[in-house]
């Protein structure tokens, strides 16, 4: 019993798939043979590879790949939650971006998959204690990336940043399950006050390009939040949002505007993200 058990633990039908993905790749482009084999094909496991690409990207004169490496293989073993939430963000950028083709393409490509699994790798030694070290990911990750989220703020899963450029979350900044959000948003705070004092994200939200949703309020689930709002209060479940500052123009649009990526206001054909 002890046998088949590890056999069907071996099965990984998502890694078995990225590893078909990236020897289609090399196949077809032979000079990415030596990244897409150190960065995948060498890995018994998502988790490894995983490790080995966040070490890569994170490393700098002051610590080596091989040091992040360690880092994050500790991490990953000790807390399986961290992998589990890394294929679900995998599964939601290949769900809802429609420049993503290839579960490959995340894990080697995609910065914004990148910098959350960084993140998280910082959250975890935030809350085993290694606050420095938290800090000194938080700081590669928006050197190498442009993403500065604080090691202590927590983040659901099922996450997708599309572009991934110009983000910030601050350190008391609550982000529910299944939340898409596009480039340049803040999620911050409106003073000095060191208790909570950042958003706090419902399950299912879209935030737009460009906006900023600041102090210690609550975005209801399944809202939207268009480009460029300024939001300072509450925003009710399933409603939309938008302006300088922010009110609400309408409802949702449909019952899960994170993962359909609607970016249309329904009574007017009006874009708003």
């Amino acid at each position: 019993m002890a046998y088949i058990q590890a056999k069907l633990h071996s099965i990984d039908p998502v890694w078995e798939k990225i590893g078909e993905e990236a020897r289609s790749a090399v196949a077809a482009s032979p000079s990415m043979g030596a990244m897409l084999h150190a960065g995948v094909l060498q890995h018994a496991r998502f988790d490894d590879a995983l490790a080995y690409r966040i070490a890569m990207k994170l490393e700098s004169s002051e610590m080596s790949a091989q040091n992040i490496r360690d880092i994050a293989d500790e991490a990953y073993a000790q807390c399986h939650t961290l992998v589990q939430d890394a294929r679900a963000d995998l599964v939601a950028t290949m769900d809802r971006d429609p420049a993503c083709h290839r579960l490959m393409q995340p894990l080697m490509f995609f910065k914004g998959y990148q910098a959350i699994q960084a993140y998280r790798l910082s959250n975890w030694l935030w809350q085993d204690g290694q606050f420095d070290l938290g800090y000194f990911v938080q700081m590669r990750v928006s050197e190498a990336f442009g993403v500065d989220i604080h090691p202590a703020a927590k983040i659901g899963k099922g996450i997708m940043i599309d572009h991934a450029h110009s983000i910030v979350v601050g350190e008391t900044a609550v982000i529910g399950d299944n939340v898409s959000m596009l480039h340049s948003v803040t999620l911050g705070g409106t003073g000095k006050e060191e208790e909570k004092r950042h958003p706090t994200i419902g399950n299912g939200v879209l935030i737009g390009a460009g906006a900023k949703v600041l102090g210690n309020i609550t975005i209801g689930h399944c809202s939207r939040i268009a480009a460029g709002s300024v939001v300072l209060h509450d925003v009710p479940p399933m409603k939309t949002v938008a302006g300088v500052p922010a009110k609400i123009v309408g409802e949702a649009g449909c019952a899960q505007p994170a993962l359909s990526m609607n970016h249309i206001l329904a009574d007017e054909g009006q874009t708003l993200i």
